[in-house]
């Protein structure tokens, strides 16, 4: 078995941590737990029960979030808990028990984007904590075996899939209207079976995981990330489509952002940056920003 890593990460929450895995802890999606009894369905959350101080557990596809009572605070046990959780699943423990999940009825709807090439596909189930994007099946067949299986499809030129929707992207040689359905169905089936959708998180901070961790940003990238994580992503994502921070230089004043899903490539994404994105951060951080451009797309 791999090695598994588990890194803490802080919130903006004191009393809730994150703990961080290199490795998917569960297939898609979230599970909460506010007490012993509700996590039947998850030995681990079981076992941080009984730790005296634990309110509530989080689990998710590559973390596990717990918030604390005020009886401790999280510098005197935060240490504990992250090798009782690494410990845990480097012995081959289940976090979650998925096979004995009810399954829900998985709802799958079909949006057209502003990028004609682009169709979102929206569903009432997570499926990622981490947004990913794949531009060819071979990229996709290293950690998606969700991806790897809608490239099948001719047709598909790029995936991306978010927290809650999956873009996909098509060639030229067929319109939306005639395939759409076809592929709703799929993504349906496919989620309503559990199968896998994201096996491995992708190793490289490439355009397949573009995010910046936070920790490693300066006060102003702080802010232009919190900007565009309030202000931005929102927006964007209502059109299938993802905006990821990538670098600020500050001599130049310059901010550099890799669009994904239904933005990349789209005919109205270089106004939407100049007008939109651009405005919005020169009029929120006056005198820090002279320019967004897009690396991609």
């Amino acid at each position: 078995m791999s090695s598994i890593k588990i890194n803490i990460q802080e919130t903006n929450n004191e009393t809730i941590l994150k703990f961080v895995s290199n490795k998917i802890l569960v297939n898609g999606g979230s599970h909460e737990y506010n007490n012993i009894d509700e996590a039947k369905n998850s030995p681990l959350a079981q076992q941080l029960f009984y730790l005296p101080f634990v309110k509530k557990v989080l689990v998710t596809a590559n973390f596990i979030a717990i918030q604390r009572y005020d009886i401790v605070e999280w510098s005197d046990v935060e240490e504990e808990v992250r090798e009782q959780i690494e410990a845990y699943i480097q012995d081959g423990n289940s976090v979650v028990k998925e096979e004995t999940t009810k399954k829900d009825a998985v709802e799958v709807y079909a949006e057209v984007t502003p990028n004609p090439a682009v169709m979102k596909f929206g569903t009432n189930k997570a499926l990622t904590q981490t947004d990913v994007e794949y531009t060819n099946i071979e990229e996709a067949s290293k950690s998606s075996p969700l991806a790897q299986a809608l490239f099948s499809f001719p047709f598909v030129k790029e995936v991306f899939i978010s927290e809650n929707y999956i873009s996909i992207t098509k060639y030229d040689m067929i319109d939306w209207n005639e395939v759409y359905q076809e592929v709703r169905t799929f993504i349906r089936s496919y989620i309503q079976e559990g199968k896998k959708i994201i096996s491995e998180l992708p190793k490289q901070q490439t355009k397949q995981n573009v995010e910046v961790p936070k920790e490693n940003l300066t006060d102003t990238e702080a802010k232009i990330v919190d900007i565009l994580d309030e202000y931005i992503k929102p927006a964007v994502a209502s059109d299938g489509g993802n905006i990821a921070f990538q670098s600020y230089d500050a001599d130049s004043k310059r901010v550099s952002v890799i669009l994904q899903g239904a933005c990349s490539g789209c005919p109205s994404s270089t106004v939407t940056l100049k007008n939109g994105i651009e405005t919005m951060l020169k009029e929120m951080l006056p005198n820090q920003i002279n320019e967004v451009v897009a690396i991609n797309g």
